[in-house]
């Protein structure tokens, strides 16, 4: 089922040009698959000078996470978050604003409790793999009420 960008949006904080994605592809309860096509917009918000860095490919496994989260929470939008680590990443391009074409994203789920979630990303252009990794956010809670 496709969700497209303005659904999206209702189900992250990210909004405006900082939302990156376009569009959900697919989901179940495991992962995720998205698509975006901003990297080539030269008023991307991530864009340093001339250039978009493929380390900010990391930011997109980051939201791709917290798409996620708010499918899972039916529907309702994630709780906020704070990327707290970024483990094994590899990154197999050194920018991406110079591909033509979609970018798409898929995000598994690792593990999940309370106040974390641990995701696997990929990041593919076509069938070329840009980068992935592995990476923790730390959620912020509503105060538990007495």
């Amino acid at each position: 089922m496709r969700i497209e960008r303005e659904q999206l949006q209702q189900l992250v904080p990210h909004q405006g040009n900082m939302c990156l994605w376009d569009a959900v592809l697919a989901w179940d309860n495991e992962s995720i698959t998205l698509q975006a096509g901003n990297h080539t917009d030269p008023r991307h918000p991530l864009r340093l000078g001339d250039a978009l860095h493929a380390v900010h490919l990391c930011e997109y496994g980051a939201q791709a996470m917290a798409v996620h989260g708010g499918l899972l929470a039916d529907g309702q939008p994630s709780a906020a978050g704070m990327l707290v680590a970024l483990r094994d990443v590899q990154l197999h391009c050194a920018r991406i604003d110079d591909l033509d074409g979609p970018l798409l994203g898929r995000a598994t789920l690792l593990a999940a409790g309370a106040g974390s979630q641990q995701y696997q990303f990929e990041i593919h252009h076509g069938q070329q793999l840009l980068a992935q990794g592995r990476a923790a956010v730390m959620l912020q809670l509503p105060n538990a009420q007495a």
